[in-house]
């Protein structure tokens, strides 16, 4: 299996730390406000990186942190007056349940930082022990000239670094030694959310977050490492400093990073109105399409979505989920599989051949996807109702299985979109207040059909979809 290196800028062939495991931190969003499309596509793209890996056989231990404290999640709270964690943990439920209807997987391990803020005290103490940081007036920056490496990832030249920020004076930052060294822990300003510390109260600053949390959940050395290409540089390289200066061992060995996302050909953004959540989308399309679209170019390629690239993307869907239907509907003969249906079946056994030679080439979904298109027209034009139950079974095994690797579900259902599922269980919530009890169990009872679970709470009614 041969993945691209961001570190190394190549293919290599995957070799995990340990035999049968691997071991994967994916950045996960801030959670702020819902996730948006961008958000969704690392999501879909490293799930569907875990699932090939656990289809191979190898044992899984994924793990995706929540960015719950931040400067953005605390201007909302102030915005609305509230304390930053009831932010958070309002869009951390909003953010699952969307990446539940997209269909990823939960994680092995789904931290937030402001549940590790002991591991990050701890990491920054022992890095200022070992002279990489130094504490200035509450705040603690790490020493980016002590890390000789500085850059390996992103590729930039550490004096190039300088000079493009020696003319730039930020207040505030009149404590660092050097204009390129970058914060681990900022102190407390008034309204913000801290936690004591040997500097002083105040909270960690965002890089140091998934150091820490990678380093519990996964070890000091870890497989891969992956996220939106945004975070290449400072992101995903300060953790490389910080981790390797601390740990004294390689950090990642393979950095997966997904290209960006566009709209319409224009890079999204709130300002230019062609910025969409998930459950906008949600609302048109089931979630299923968005993963399919998300899937039909290889994970490094910019994506552009557009209204007519989704409806290609819902047709080609349908495409497969009916060719799935057909073969299920049909009942087939019990007789021995002849000579012509074991050279269909050989057919069928070259084409899932070249879906895994796709996946095991740097993950290349698109050219999956086209197997899969292959998989569907051979069985459209050799499997019928005069065909064996074993060679029907089979077409049907091997279409369920390469679609559940990409996340995609065969089995059409009756879906509610977002908006229908509110407003049943808005008109739930009347019958209730009108003590009409029987109405009210008979939506519960139709949604539940559907595969919606409800769940009464002291919040309100929660719901998920089974």
């Amino acid at each position: 299996m041969k993945l691209y290196n961001t570190l190394t800028r190549k293919k290599e062939t995957f070799k995990p730390i340990e035999e049968g495991k691997v071991r994967m931190y994916v950045c996960g969003p801030t959670v702020y406000n819902l996730i948006h499309i961008g958000n969704a596509r690392p999501m879909i793209v490293f799930d569907t990186v875990r699932r090939y890996f656990e289809y191979k056989g190898y044992e899984v231990n994924y793990v995706s942190n929540f960015t719950d404290v931040d400067d953005k999640i605390i201007k909302k709270a102030m915005e609305e007056g509230v304390d930053a964690k009831v932010i958070s943990e309002r869009y951390i439920k909003e953010a699952q349940k969307d990446m539940a209807a997209m269909n990823v997987k939960e994680a092995t391990h789904h931290p937030k930082a402001t549940e590790e803020i002991d591991g990050m005290i701890d990491m920054i103490q022992t890095l200022i022990e070992k002279g990489h940081a130094y504490a200035s007036e509450g705040t603690v920056y790490f020493r980016t000239r002590s890390f000789p490496e500085y850059g390996k990832l992103s590729k930039k030249n550490i004096d190039d670094l300088e000079a493009g920020h020696r003319e730039i004076k930020v207040t505030g930052e009149e404590g660092k030694e050097d204009p390129l060294d970058f914060v681990l822990w900022k102190p407390k300003k008034e309204g913000e959310p801290s936690w004591p510390s040997p500097w002083g109260e105040g909270r960690p600053g965002w890089h140091i977050e998934c150091s820490v949390m990678s380093k519990k959940y996964l070890g000091e050395e870890i497989d891969i490492h992956a996220g939106g290409e945004d975070l290449i540089f400072p992101h995903h390289e300060n953790e490389i400093a910080q981790s390797e200066a601390c740990n004294g061992k390689m950090f990642a060995h393979y950095w997966m990073h997904n290209g960006f996302l566009n709209i319409n050909n224009v890079k999204m953004s709130k300002s230019l109105g062609n910025f969409f959540t998930v459950r906008e989308i949600s609302e048109k399309y089931d979630l299923q399409v968005l993963r399919f679209f998300m899937l039909s170019a290889h994970y490094r390629s910019p994506l552009n979505f557009s209204a007519d690239l989704m409806e290609a993307s819902k047709n080609g869907l349908d495409r497969i989920v009916t060719a799935a239907e057909r073969l299920r509907s049909l009942t087939g003969t019990q007789a021995a599989m002849s000579d012509d249906e074991k050279a269909v079946l050989a057919q069928l056994e070259a084409l899932v051949g070249k879906y895994e030679q796709a996946m095991e080439d740097d993950f290349n979904t698109a050219d999956a996807i086209s197997a899969i298109f292959e998989i569907v027209k051979l069985s459209n034009v050799s499997v019928s109702e005069n065909s064996s139950k074993a060679l029907i079974s089979k077409f049907v095994e091997r279409i369920e299985t390469l679609c559940g690797v990409l996340g995609i579900e065969t089995k059409r259902q009756e879906m509610l979109l977002d908006a229908d599922i509110e407003a049943l269980i808005g008109q739930r919530q009347e019958a209730r207040k009108a003590r009409d009890f029987a109405r009210a169990d008979a939506i519960r009872d139709e949604l539940a059909q559907k595969g919606i679970i409800l769940e009464d709470t002291r919040e309100g009614v929660k719901w998920k979809r089974a």
